[in-house]
């Protein structure tokens, strides 16, 4: 009688862990410094990206999903500062987390309620406020979250009429989030950062103790003024808030991003189709 193949070491869940529900073989998958994803923008699986990409710049769900599994347990709490159409409410959903999203602009509310009974999945709370106003949480939360997540809007980047390559493929419009002054991309570069540092500290402060803020930031072209950077300057940014320590970041390469010749055919201009995912810990 052949030998039977053995069966696969199982990878043991460690009770010591308090920060998720993975086990040590999951947690290390987790650690790679760059996630690379391709996630379907047609059809059943594309978690109602045709009525969530109303929306100048949504996140998939299944990359919030991702996210959640490592600095959540299941029935955390999450808080989204900038929630836009929905993709980490949707994402709690799916992985049995509580989610509680702010954002200006009551349409992106209304995207993401289509999405979520679209995908027949059960609403989050979503809530039109202002988080740079301290109101908004004082409303919103009765006890600390395990995980805060800021996908700010960079400045006026997106308020900007395209120009070069992409205006000629495209519209030459611009696609601003919202009209509010409010808005963080309706500001100048200075007023954007005071903007918000006063949000993340607000946040912050709902933070429970060793729970994580994770921040998307898209760097710009630099220039001859500014390197452009903005992950770096955000790191700087927060510095003074001695409560959060900062303890690294993950790059996020979304493989559906167009490539353009830009630059072409004189100098280097690069196509950024990564993001930085940015990791604080409350200390």
């Amino acid at each position: 009688m052949p030998n039977e193949p053995e069966e696969p070491t199982p990878s043991l869940y460690d009770p010591r862990n308090k920060l998720n529900d993975l086990s040590s073989k999951e947690w290390t998958y987790a650690l790679g410094s760059v996630l690379f994803t391709r996630y379907p923008t047609r059809g059943a699986n594309s978690m109602a990206h045709h009525i969530r990409r109303a929306h100048p710049s949504p996140k998939p769900p299944q990359l919030i999903a991702e996210l959640l599994r490592f600095f959540t347990k299941k029935h955390g709490t999450v808080l989204d500062l900038f929630s836009g159409a929905g993709g980490s409410l949707l994402a709690c959903s799916l992985e049995e987390r509580i989610g509680i999203g702010i954002d200006l602009n009551p349409d992106y509310q209304q995207l993401y309620n289509s999405a979520s009974d679209y995908l027949n999945l059960p609403r989050q709370t979503y809530s039109i406020g202002d988080v740079c106003n301290p109101e908004t949480y004082v409303k919103l939360l009765t006890h600390d979250v395990d995980l805060v997540i800021a996908d700010p809007p960079y400045s006026s980047m997106l308020a900007r009429k395209r120009t070069g390559h992409r205006a000629k493929r495209g519209s030459a419009q611009a696609t601003p989030f919202s009209a509010d002054t409010a808005d963080l991309g309706n500001m100048d570069h200075q007023e954007f950062f005071a903007k918000l540092h006063e949000s993340i500290l607000l946040a912050s402060r709902y933070l429970r103790h060793h729970g994580h803020l994770i921040m998307f930031i898209k760097d710009l072209q630099p220039t001859a003024e500014h390197h452009n950077m903005l992950h770096a300057d955000v790191v700087d940014l927060l510095h003074d808030l001695a409560h959060l320590r900062f303890r690294g970041y993950r790059i996020w390469h979304d493989a559906n991003i167009n490539r353009f010749p830009f630059g072409y055919p004189h100098t280097f201009v690069s196509n950024q189709t990564h993001q930085f995912i940015l990791i604080f810990r409350k200390e």
